[in-house]
């Protein structure tokens, strides 16, 4: 093989293989039967969302995940597959989930979150995680929670002491 090509080969499977350590999570999906504009519009609606859709060759991406000690997850590339690489954990598999509801032909085969591969109900159970302004709501709430109960309780008894 000509050198050109096996380190322009070696570049894209470092490139992949940086792609997986940076972000919280990869979905695998099948596009087959997507048209074009369905295509652009689905790249959109992950870009929106901090996540990107990239096709790369099966084997490559094989390459990069034996690198990372991924090597369960080449079980899912079969076939024509689309990579979807997310900064959260939980916000590409939520715009892809819900982006295949509409359109049929997207399925998604599976993925790797936080280093554990999943299939794809486990992706599915992903989607439904919240997103980190979510959480960090969740979280402010429950610090407040008790403060607002204190506050409603001294607030009743100062009403009940004084009389009508």
């Amino acid at each position: 093989m000509n050198q050109n090509v096996l380190s322009a080969k070696k570049e894209t499977v470092s490139e992949i293989s940086k792609s997986i350590e940076e972000s919280g999570s990869l979905t695998v999906v099948s596009y087959q039967g997507l048209t074009v504009a369905e295509m652009q519009e689905l790249r959109k609606t992950l870009s929106k969302c901090g996540s990107s859709l990239v096709v790369y060759k099966n084997t490559l991406v094989r390459r990069a995940l034996e690198e990372g000690k991924h090597a369960d997850l080449g079980d899912l590339l079969n076939g024509p597959n689309g990579f979807v690489f997310s900064k959260e954990i939980s916000e590409g598999p939520k715009a892809l989930v819900k982006f295949a509801r509409r359109h049929e032909a997207l399925v998604v085969k599976g993925g790797l979150v936080e280093n554990k591969v999943l299939d794809a109900a486990g992706v599915k159970e992903v989607s439904k995680l919240p997103d980190k302004n979510g959480l960090i709501a969740m979280f402010l709430s429950c610090l407040n929670a008790p403060v607002t109960k204190f506050a409603a309780t001294v607030k009743a008894l100062a009403e009940k002491g004084q009389p009508a």
